[in-house]
């Protein structure tokens, strides 16, 4: 179930990242915890280490990582949901 949240937060851009928070909670960094400038739902399945070892479930599913296909197909999804669960991304840090 929290897992699931955290999914429709990742696919809807309303989770915990600091693009959000930039945009509706402005006393909230926004900055990545890996020293990116700006947290971005982008940076976290792309490109931050801190998520690396756990990006080959993302990649099974779009060599790439296409945010189309991660966000918006039924194999990406799933993927997403796993890598969530695995990596503990989208959540408060």
């Amino acid at each position: 179930r929290e897992v699931f949240g955290r999914v429709v937060q990742c696919r809807t851009g309303h989770g915990f990242t600091g693009e959000y928070y930039r945009s509706h909670v402005p006393t909230e960094p926004d900055d990545c915890p890996c020293g990116a400038q700006l947290q971005t739902r982008r940076h976290i399945l792309q490109d931050c280490p801190r998520y690396e070892p756990t990006r080959h479930i993302l990649r099974a599913a779009s060599a790439q990582i296409d945010l189309p296909t991660i966000l918006g197909t039924e194999e990406g999804i799933t993927a997403l949901a796993e890598f969530i669960e695995q990596s503990g991304a989208f959540t408060k840090t």
